[in-house]
């Protein structure tokens, strides 16, 4: 059964506000800074994706979004310039059906572990969000030298096949994508992983990284990708970036 046209607009509505918010979180908390983006899939048409036009997350608002099919083919006749990676986010949705919102972000303390061969496997249990295994794409395997933007659908396959099941995949020199069932949780995932990184690097100086066991991984992600704990912290992160009066 169909939602009525006025349920319809709401439900809609709310995911657009949810998702400027998301734009600005994720600037105001530095992990995505003015090339990143963040995306969500469209609550009735699973078929189709919101994401704003090419723009600075920080100042991202309603206007600014576009509509998409998964293929990154706009809807509607808007004349602004959209995001050349938006293919990334078209991608993964066309191969994960349990993903319904996505980042693409280059938080320069995630950037060295796309370069080197230290794990970036979670060391505390805020961190268990970005699972335990986070594998890295190469673009050179498939396309050699190109312009390090995942700028076709080719592209996006290709590191959607590389990400796999998994939340989160590094993208060799260039940055991170993250992938969950929604918003709040996307956003806490892409929070987690540069956190994570930034105490790996500090914990290096001081000794060897103790990493969380697979159990501790699994048990603790879970719980913090639970409803209580998202609300949690998406109320703090709303608060931090301006909105704490909604």
């Amino acid at each position: 059964m169909s939602l009525d046209p006025t349920h319809e607009t709401s439900v809609i509505e709310a995911t657009l506000t949810n998702l400027v918010m998301a734009n600005r979180i994720l600037a105001r908390e530095n992990i995505i800074d003015n090339f990143g983006h963040v995306s969500v899939r469209h609550p009735l048409r699973p078929d189709r994706y919101f994401l704003s036009r090419s723009r600075s997350p920080e100042i991202v608002t309603r206007d600014d979004i576009m509509e998409f099919t998964l293929e990154g083919e706009q809807v509607g006749n808007d004349p602004r310039k959209p995001y050349a990676e938006r293919h990334i986010h078209g991608a993964i949705y066309k191969d994960r059906q349990d993903v319904h919102a996505v980042t693409h972000h280059h938080a320069r303390s995630v950037l060295p572990f796309t370069m080197c061969d230290v794990s970036l496997r979670p060391m505390f249990h805020m961190a268990s969000v970005i699972g335990a295994t986070i594998p890295v794409w190469d673009s050179q395997d498939e396309f050699g030298d190109t312009n390090m933007l995942v700028d076709s659908m080719a592209m996006g396959h290709s590191l959607s096949r590389a990400l796999a099941d998994n939340a989160a995949a590094l993208l060799r020199g260039h940055g991170a994508i993250c992938a969950a069932a929604d918003l709040k949780s996307v956003v806490m995932i892409s929070i987690g992983l540069r956190d994570n990184s930034e105490l790996i690097q500090a914990t290096r100086q001081l000794g060897t990284v103790t990493y969380l066991t697979d159990g501790e991984i699994e048990k603790a992600g879970a719980m913090l990708l639970s409803p209580m704990p998202v609300a949690r912290a998406w109320d703090y992160w709303v608060a931090r970036a301006g909105f704490g009066g909604l």
